[in-house]
């Protein structure tokens, strides 16, 4: 199964848990509601953003009541300024209000990861280096998170733990060595991208002798980030990774490292602040 066969399975399943959550036996403050009234309605960003997640949205009015329309005014990946509209929606008012904790709920948390995401992208768009995310995520939103950082201008590290390897210290403390690691991950799965975690530079000197096709630079120095793309010259893809937060980014991508993987791009997200109001 593909990324886009996943996510589009995994979206399913998520949206159909958020609503058993919010709904349960049935909402019943909707039922003030004469069965058949229709309302219109529309959704705002009252803050900067850049959206994400318009497919989950789409799900929940789905799951909810297929008969409910919506005119999308924006896409993902879409930077919007306060007070724009970002949705419309046509159908009964039940439905709509039935719909709009979870809809928003997804919406206003992926576009957090997708601005989150856009302003690291946007601090180092003046070099070459992609910035990656991690398996630091939502529990059971891994696949979502991971698709609004694509919105935001990042890019996607594995998926989980069976799309490529990474070589931890207690991996290579259990293989022997980081060549005995990295022979076995060949052996096991050949083809597969082999990753080794570092923390000197004897440590990359091994993983660059070993042919490792990615080596993670864990917590090095800025003197060390330096030393390491010079001792690399291309042989491997370098990743700095460790501690990197908005103000260690910039020097950080300078040094000449391919990748930066940080976590603070799908655990540290603020949700949008976003509302819908019917006409």
């Amino acid at each position: 199964m593909n990324f886009t066969e996943r996510l589009c399975q995994s979206r399913i399943e998520t949206v159909a848990l958020s609503l058993r959550e919010d709904i349960g036996e049935g909402d019943i403050t909707a039922q003030l509601i004469p069965m058949t009234k229709q309302a219109s309605g529309r959704v705002i960003t009252r803050e900067q953003a850049t959206i994400a997640g318009s497919e989950w949205v789409n799900e929940v009015f789905r799951q909810v009541d297929r008969s409910v329309s919506l005119e999308w005014l924006v896409q993902d990946g879409q930077s919007v300024s306060p007070g724009q509209v970002l949705f419309r929606m046509q159908g009964t008012a039940r439905s709509l209000l039935t719909a709009e904790r979870a809809a928003l709920n997804w919406l206003q948390t992926l576009s957090g990861v997708a601005t989150n995401c856009a302003g690291y992208a946007a601090r180092v768009s003046h070099t070459g280096v992609r910035l990656l995310d991690t398996r630091k995520t939502l529990p059971g939103l891994r696949l979502a998170q991971k698709y609004a950082v694509t919105c935001g201008g990042c890019h996607n590290h594995r998926m989980g733990l069976w799309d490529a390897f990474l070589i931890k210290e207690n991996h290579i403390a259990a293989c022997g060595s980081i060549a005995a690691a990295i022979a076995e991950a060949h052996r096991i799965a050949p083809g597969k991208p082999v990753e080794v975690e570092t923390e000197n530079m004897a440590e990359l000197e091994q993983a660059l002798s070993a042919g490792a096709d990615i080596i993670m630079l864990d917590e090095f120095s800025m003197d060390d980030l330096h030393a390491a793309v010079a001792l690399n010259e291309g042989q491997a893809k370098l990743e700095a990774s460790g501690g990197i937060y908005a103000d260690t980014l910039v020097p950080i991508a300078e040094t000449g490292v391919d990748y930066i993987s940080i976590g603070a791009l799908t655990k540290d997200v603020r949700a949008v602040d976003l509302s819908m109001r019917l006409d």
